[in-house]
């Protein structure tokens, strides 16, 4: 199943359901108070937004997607499912307009990161606009529980929003172009399946929870034809952050393995509404991450790597993960079962993730309000993994959200895991290799 799996019919006067896709229905069997699964998007605009205009424009846009408009069913000890209850309507407005105060922006942050939007509320996002009296125009804060929706597809009602609220409709994007399969070359396989590294433990705080930094970076120049995409570049800065990192912990080296999340669907109004993402795995051996790296080999070499990926069809999490979710025993046991799987498989799971949305394909122009000036995404830094980098560029600006677990890291280790970063992306540029 997929996050378009179809809703079963049902008898008039009764809602209609939705079994909870494999992706889905994994996140729900781990979720966590402590490290809610939350996905944190930030729109800044140079104006400011009328409350009512966006309300109904927001009311509008769920009505156009309304596989956003669902919520939890309640289910039986014995229920062999999850499923998911499309509802005719919101269960309540999503949109909410804090009073205008010092450090608001700061606080809907935290909140964003802390609390995830219920399940069994229709539909499981905030929308939040965020005002402060030192701070020309704007932030637009949506916070969506990622059992439900990922960030490509709320980013989707927001870019409908925009639409309804200047009256301005625009050109359907194209989906994201994909290499043709291709024969695997030994040299694009990823690093042998032995257990990954692990980023190493920094000095963690007394609070549970994940904490986060958002940066604007240029986005690293590339020379015309180069083999390679600022995606790679982004995963080359990525290995290389987190290999120093833990050279610098005394943490042994060990092969490094980064998800990364691989979007085949189309932009444009017909989008899938749900969990549409795959996974994939960038393998890089301990000696390619080594100090002294020789970057531009890295970079060809990371290219074949994540093409080859992409172009090779694959479940959302992986054919075996399919077997967790088959509706053999009643979901209760299937959730004990694979929170017990997750934990033995901790040591095997990929070192970190790297999630790069690419260009904005949006204009996300709210007319009055202006277009969006800079947009970031952050994904879960759930445990063990406990680092994840997601990347999104507008106007010709690079948008970084470094995310952690506070279990197994600080402030202070985030401040300096983002200046490694910021290092090496920049090592990756044209005007340095």
């Amino acid at each position: 199943m997929t996050a378009t799996h179809p809703a079963r019919p049902f008898a008039a006067g009764r809602l209609p359901r939705i079994p909870f896709p494999v992706v889905d229905e994994v996140d729900r069997h781990c979720a966590q108070e402590a490290e809610p699964s939350t996905v944190h998007i930030e729109v800044r605009l140079p104006g400011r937004l009328e409350e009512d205009r966006l309300r109904a424009a927001f009311a509008e846009s769920l009505a156009r997607h309304p596989r956003a408009l669902m919520r939890e069913r309640p289910r039986s000890a014995f229920a062999r499912r999850y499923e998911w209850e499309l509802t005719d309507g919101p269960d309540r407005d999503p949109v909410s307009f804090p009073p205008v105060a010092p450090g608001a922006l700061d606080r809907v942050r935290a909140a964003s990161l802390a609390a995830a939007p219920p399940l069994t509320v229709s539909p499981p996002l905030r929308v939040t606009v965020v005002e402060e009296p030192d701070r020309e125009g704007c932030a637009l804060v949506l916070t969506v529980h990622h059992t439900a929706l990922d960030g490509p597809a709320c980013l989707r009602l927001a870019a409908t929003a925009a639409e309804i609220y200047s009256g301005r409709t625009t050109p359907p994007p194209t989906a994201p172009a994909r290499p043709a399969p291709a024969p695997v070359s030994p040299r694009s396989r990823p690093a042998a399946l032995a257990r990954p590294a692990r980023v190493a433990a920094g000095t963690p705080g007394a609070v549970p929870g994940n904490a986060q930094l958002l940066v604007e970076l240029p986005v690293p120049r590339r020379e015309s034809g180069a083999p390679y995409t600022v995606n790679d570049q982004l995963m080359v800065a990525t290995a290389l952050t987190v290999a120093e990192w833990n050279r610098r912990q005394g943490a042994a080296e060990r092969p490094l393995r980064i998800t990364m999340p691989v979007d085949d669907r189309s932009r444009g109004p017909e989008m899938p509404i749900g969990n549409g993402t795959r996974l994939v795995e960038v393998g890089f051996d301990a000696a390619e991450v080594a100090s002294g790296t020789d970057i531009p080999a890295l970079l060809r070499l990371t290219a074949e790597r994540t093409r080859a990926l992409k172009a090779q069809p694959r479940p959302q999490l992986g054919r075996s993960v399919s077997l967790l979710t088959t509706p053999l025993l009643p979901v209760a046991a299937r959730a004990a079962y694979t929170r017990g799987l997750r934990v033995l498989a901790g040591p095997w799971t990929s070192t970190t993730l790297l999630s790069n949305i690419g260009r904005i394909p949006y204009p996300l122009d709210f007319g009055d309000a202006g277009k969006a000036t800079a947009v970031w995404f952050s994904a879960p830094a759930r445990m063990p993994r406990g680092l994840t980098f997601t990347t999104a560029s507008t106007g010709g600006r690079l948008h970084l959200a470094l995310r952690w677990s506070r279990t197994l890291l600080g402030d202070e280790d985030g401040e300096a895991l983002l200046g490694l970063f910021t290092r090496h992306l920049a090592a990756t540029s044209s005007e340095t290799v």
